[in-house]
């Protein structure tokens, strides 16, 4: 078969096809609503591609469930020997392994097992980097779906098998460094709030002390702070809650339509104004009710984690309200800074948040007046300004190092992809005169092939089963059945039971194969809802 190649490679390389260097099968699922059919301990190692969702690992060994003999016998899946390469070759496309020992997979996976000469670490490299381009090659509209005969044409850029090895192993020792670099680098977005928290507690270490010391008792001072007070929120704030939607109205109401802040523009720390709504009010409530800078923000409701979360608003949009979920705390004249406020109740205001919240089946909730009971520590107003000011410096040098660990990871995913485009083009090792070449080892494999007689798949010996009567064709039981058949229903309906042989039940499959190759029929997964699997399919004829 003429390979038409994707890019230049060296001279001892070769442009071939899957096909060529490998053997490419399929997998099945037996009736899921059998439990004899599976087992979790022991029994014939079988994965899906739920099994390799997130899964890094070059080898594996079994998946989730394992089949029982019998699951096995009801099934299309085929034992694949060690070392063979386990592809999904649908839901999703990409996901690939290699068989530490004998395994066996569902209909999800084309694996591939490869003629001597091909190293599956090399392969599977190669597949995995070539995700997107094969969910291009893929068929369907449903879903994409790469079928034994798609995946056999795929072009393979196949090095001299020494080449291969110096390939993995390189490979192997710089992905491991990537690996460790990923690893640090993603440690860094979990210790920003780590860090945070610990400048928030330094500068705000004297008030903390001071309310554990006063307890709800806030004419008590401590000696050594005593030009700290500890105070009511209400008393040093008008705390005000923001419109309430959908309000009844008089028809002859004048209603001015305001851009309005939800609890979702509100977040911890700061405003999300990406997305904005409106809603009419008229002027007397739009004058109570319009913004003014230095207004802190706190929201009313919502997740019990959410209550009390808010920023400073800046006047970023003109004539902007608050609807009743949000609160609007306007700080009384030379209290203290806003940002100090906001800093405060972000970070420690979540205990009285959890403590005078109420929880309905739903939402949780804090009223006005609890609000307002909140204990803020207040220090002089100069003191207060400064103590945002080094906050600000302090999280300021915390996020340039985020910032920078964020271009930083790009940069190591990127350079990970850079190696495998080299690793693949052939520039990531030298090549050596003295290695023989791929065509060489492409000529022997198909000397090999003609030579050998048929490969027959690996199958479980299994006790003699009973004929089939296949007088009823898959396309005969649809037609008649006029709707959805489970995949277990549509083989029982063509006449499998217990002890058919395997060989008449993979005749119906590759006759299901051969419909849906055509599309004639409709496929759709059948899923456990509690935990995600996929429990089999479910077949209807095409109108």
């Amino acid at each position: 078969m003429s390979i038409e190649p994707r890019w230049p490679i060296p001279k001892s390389w070769s442009w071939t096809s899957i096909g060529s260097i490998a053997d490419v099968t399929g997998g099945g699922t037996p009736p899921a609503n059998d439990p004899t059919n599976f087992v979790q301990d022991g029994g014939i190692a079988w994965i899906t591609p739920a099994d390799l969702a997130g899964y890094e690992k070059t080898f594996i060994e079994r998946g989730r469930r394992s089949l029982s003999e019998q699951g096995y016998r009801k099934s299309a899946a085929k034992l694949l020997p060690a070392g063979a390469v386990l592809f999904t070759s649908r839901a999703p496309i990409g996901y690939c392994a290699i068989a530490a020992n004998p395994i066996a997979t569902n209909q999800g996976f084309k694996s591939l097992t490869l003629f001597g000469g091909i190293s599956a670490e090399f392969a599977r490299y190669y597949l995995r980097w070539s995700k997107q381009f094969l969910e291009n090659f893929a068929s369907g509209t449903t879903f994409l779906e790469l079928s034994s005969s798609k995946v056999q044409q795929v072009p393979f850029p196949l090095p001299p098998l020494a080449e291969q090895k110096r390939i993995v192993a390189k490979l192997d020792a710089l992905n491991a460094r990537l690996r460790h670099a990923h690893t640090e680098l993603t440690r860094v977005e979990a210790l920003v709030s780590h860090y945070k928290k610990a400048v928030l507690t330094k500068f705000f270490d004297d008030g903390l002390r001071l309310i554990e010391d006063t307890g709800a008792n806030s004419d008590k001072k401590a000696n050594h702070l005593s030009h700290w007070k500890i105070t009511q929120l209400g008393e040093i704030a008008d705390v005000k809650a923001g419109i309430t939607l959908g309000k009844k109205r008089k028809s002859d109401d004048q209603l001015l339509e305001l851009p309005y802040l939800r609890v979702a523009n509100v977040q911890r720390g700061w405003l999300d104004l990406r997305e904005m709504k409106t809603v009419g009010v008229t002027a007397k409530e739009a004058r109570a009710l319009i913004l003014r800078e230095g207004d802190v923000l706190m929201n009313e409701g919502g997740d019990r984690d959410k209550l009390g979360r808010g920023w400073v608003w800046d006047g970023q949009i003109a004539n902007c309200i608050h609807q009743n979920h949000v609160f609007r705390v306007r700080l009384k004249p030379g209290t203290i800074p806003p940002r100090y406020l906001s800093y405060y109740t972000n970070e420690f205001g979540q205990k009285h948040f959890f403590d005078e919240g109420k929880q309905t089946t739903n939402l949780a909730s804090i009223s006005k007046s609890k609000l307002s009971e909140m204990l803020i520590p207040v220090p002089s107003y100069g003191e207060a300004e400064e103590i945002v000011f080094h906050i600000e410096a302090a999280f300021a040098k915390i996020d340039r190092v985020a910032d920078h660990a964020k271009y930083t990871l790009g940069l190591v995913r990127r350079l990970n992809e850079a190696l495998l485009a080299e690793a693949f083009r052939g520039e990531l090792v030298d090549q050596d005169q003295n290695d023989e070449p791929a065509s060489s080892l492409l000529e022997r494999i198909e000397r090999h092939r003609i030579n050998q007689p048929s490969k027959t798949k690996i199958r479980i010996p299994v006790s003699q089963g009973k004929t089939l009567d296949m007088a009823r064709t898959i396309f005969e039981v649809l037609d008649n059945a006029k709707g959805w058949l489970s995949s277990q229903e549509l083989f029982e309906r063509c006449g499998v039971q217990d002890g058919s042989h395997t060989e008449d039940v993979e005749k119906l499959y590759r006759q299901l194969l051969d419909l849906y190759r055509e599309e004639k029929i409709d496929v759709q997964e059948i899923t456990d809802l509690s935990s995600g699997l996929k429990l089999g399919d479910r077949v209807k004829l095409r109108k």
